[in-house]
């Protein structure tokens, strides 16, 4: 038994890498290996023989399969530090410099404008930019022949045939919002109405899309002052 533990141990010991290890492991305790055959002899032997034999074999056995896993792991060991050497990366060099991005000029603004006026008690209030004809004019008190409203001035929303829904357009002013609020909350009300609105002017001083905030206030025994 000792020659059979020294035969494989010096080839574990001599593996070199994982397939000749898996050889090695099939030829002593594989299914038809010289170990396991042993093994399966014990049930022709007698009682006493069986005594003497069993707990060799098992021990054997076990001490094979223990010097197996060893050499395993060293062998994944000394592949990964293969690795890690040829494909090393100094992960200590400097990146390229990369350009640290800033808040917008105008959410900048905004959120200045927004903390003036929460110092003051008024709060926030948003609305949709597509709005009705009627809360972008008409609740505002802007008659049908008014100029803002023509198409010139004013973005319409297309509407196909047959679409009975009053007018929608993108809406001129932030002050639709305000009339949303008062249906909402009532009185007494303290908002401002930040937002982007739309109107048919470009020249060298408009755009067709700008920025506006609104404020409303309403209570009693108040004014500018």
């Amino acid at each position: 038994m000792n020659d059979l533990r020294d035969k494989y141990i010096q080839a574990i010991a001599n593996a070199t890498d994982e397939n000749t290890l898996e050889e090695v492991r099939l030829a002593a305790v594989g299914k038809k290996g010289e170990i396991s055959l042993k093994m399966r002899e014990l049930g022709k032997m007698t009682a006493e023989e069986r005594q003497i034999m069993g707990p060799t074999l098992n021990a054997l056995k076990d001490e094979i399969n223990s010097a197996l896993v060893a050499k395993k792991s060293a062998l994944s060991d000394a592949a990964l530090n293969e690795r890690l050497r040829s494909e090393w990366l100094d992960v200590t060099l400097p990146t390229r410099p990369t350009r640290q991005g800033t808040i917008h000029p105008i959410s900048q603004v905004t959120e200045e404008v927004t903390a003036i006026f929460a110092d003051m008690g008024f709060g926030v209030a948003e609305g949709p930019r597509i709005d009705s004809d009627w809360y972008n004019f008409d609740a505002l008190n802007i008659p049908s022949h008014h100029p803002a409203r023509a198409e010139m001035d004013t973005f319409y929303m297309h509407r196909a045939e047959g679409d009975n829904r009053p007018p929608h357009v993108l809406r001129t002013h932030t002050s639709p919002v305000q009339i949303r609020t008062m249906e909402k909350t009532g009185a007494p009300v303290r908002v401002i109405c930040p937002g982007g609105v739309y109107r048919a002017d470009y020249d060298q001083t408009h755009t067709p899309m700008f920025h506006q905030v609104e404020g409303l206030a309403i209570d009693k025994d108040i004014s500018m002052a």
